[in-house]
């Protein structure tokens, strides 16, 4: 017997559950470090700003020496970024100064230069001053010795300059999850090819690999095999060989009397953890271990394979490099832009466009065709709309859940 389906949370719990984050550690150019994932926590080196500096463009002084609009003080010169006046000032006295620069001894505010009064070398102000404006004090952003990332983080554009500013030319990481793809199935052919009739072009490795890779794995190309045990025992050989931390097998894992992957992997001595979610698309999903290279066998349909890209290989990979939450990107709420019908017992995850409505509120609408071998509609679908077990049927209007495909747009 199959036994009963089991829910999607459950699923990604146990492969999540399985993931040992990657001992390995390698220290790599900062601009190399796009994408990867912090192995220990990064301090600073150095405060920024380094000491009090200007937030605006205007004159440096003492708030007391310009209580009113007929008080004057002196300029007795200039700080600009870089360049800061080395000269106290004492009372009665300013500088001209621009946004970055040092701010003069003696100075307790920046009196903008849009509100100063300039006659020649005194300045006096439209307005009363008052202390400790536009002036951003030393160590603001940060201090030496104070994490300003953490192991775990993922190291985007805005985490890489951080470190830049933290003077790192250089970063420990986590070794990349070595992720070993194969496709199967006697009818693929590869991109470029000349298919015969009855053949078709394989593509679901090319999105695979571009999740593995979005999520700071390596992809590891193990090409094509048919659909007979020596061809699939030859591929995980290689994987073997490949030191793969994740096998991901695509087609073959349903019950077909060509779908051979599970009892090829069962014979190389693969444990079973689970092969079927309830889920559409993507049922048929199998999770194991292989020694201590783990599995995921993905379903043929393009589509299936995609969204299970999306709610486990995604996570798996992240996981392998100690993100504290890998689980896949935060369901949003959107309201509905068709009616619905009641849902079975299996989640769907609907291929779905966005859009506002008069209001500015954002609106999932599904596409009217959702057969899991349509790769044309997902190219054209903004977010996948969810829809969970059993969920009641809901009407145009009513509120629902989405990931999105992109982080572009609307």
């Amino acid at each position: 017997m199959a036994g009963p389906l089991l829910p999607v949370a459950d699923a990604l719990a146990r492969v999540l559950a399985q993931a040992r984050p990657i001992a390995d550690v390698e220290t790599v150019p900062l601009r190399e470090a796009f994408g990867r994932t912090l192995a220990r926590d990064l301090e600073a080196t150095r405060m920024q700003p380094p000491c009090d500096v200007s937030a605006m463009d205007g004159y440096a002084l003492r708030a007391a020496d310009l209580p009113d609009e007929r008080a004057r003080v002196l300029k007795i010169g200039e700080s600009a970024a870089g360049h800061g006046l080395t000269k106290p000032l004492g009372h009665g006295e300013c500088a001209r100064i621009f946004t970055g620069a040092p701010v003069p001894a003696g100075a307790d505010t920046i009196l903008l230069q849009e509100d100063a009064i300039v006659e020649g070398r005194m300045i006096g102000a439209r307005e009363p001053v008052q202390p400790g404006r536009h002036i951003r004090p030393a160590g603001l952003d940060f201090r030496p010795g104070v994490a300003g990332l953490r192991k775990g983080q993922r190291l985007g554009p805005g985490e890489v300059a951080l470190a830049a500013a933290m003077n790192h030319a250089h970063v420990p990481v986590v070794r990349k999850p070595r992720v070993a793809i194969l496709a199967t199935g006697d009818e693929l052919v590869l991109p470029g090819g000349a298919p015969r009739e009855n053949q078709i072009v394989c593509s679901n490795p090319y999105a695979a690999a571009a999740y593995v890779d979005g999520a700071g794995g390596l992809p590891i190309d193990l090409g094509l095999a048919g659909d007979t045990f020596a061809a699939l025992e030859a591929a995980i050989a290689r994987a073997r060989a490949e030191q793969a931390d994740v096998l991901v097998t695509l087609g073959g894992a349903s019950v077909g009397d060509h779908d051979l992957v599970q009892s090829a992997l069962a014979k190389e001595g693969m444990t079973l953890g689970f092969w079927r979610i309830a889920m559409r698309p993507g049922k048929p999903l199998i999770h194991g271990a292989l020694g201590a290279m783990h599995i995921l066998g993905l379903p043929g349909n393009p589509v299936s394979s995609i969204v299970c890209s999306i709610l486990f290989l995604v996570p798996l990979v992240r996981a392998l490099q100690g993100d504290p939450d890998p689980a896949p990107d935060r369901i949003e709420t959107a309201l509905l832009g068709a009616d619905m019908k009641a849902n079975d017992q299996r989640a769907d995850y609907l291929r779905a466009t966005l859009a506002r409505n008069a209001q500015g509120a954002l609106v999932a609408t599904p596409q009217p065709l959702q057969d899991s071998s349509l790769l044309s509609v997902f190219a054209r679908s903004d977010a996948l709309l969810v829809r969970a077990p059993f969920a009641p049927a809901a009407r145009a209007g009513d509120p629902c859940q989405i990931l999105r495909l992109s982080r572009g747009g609307i």
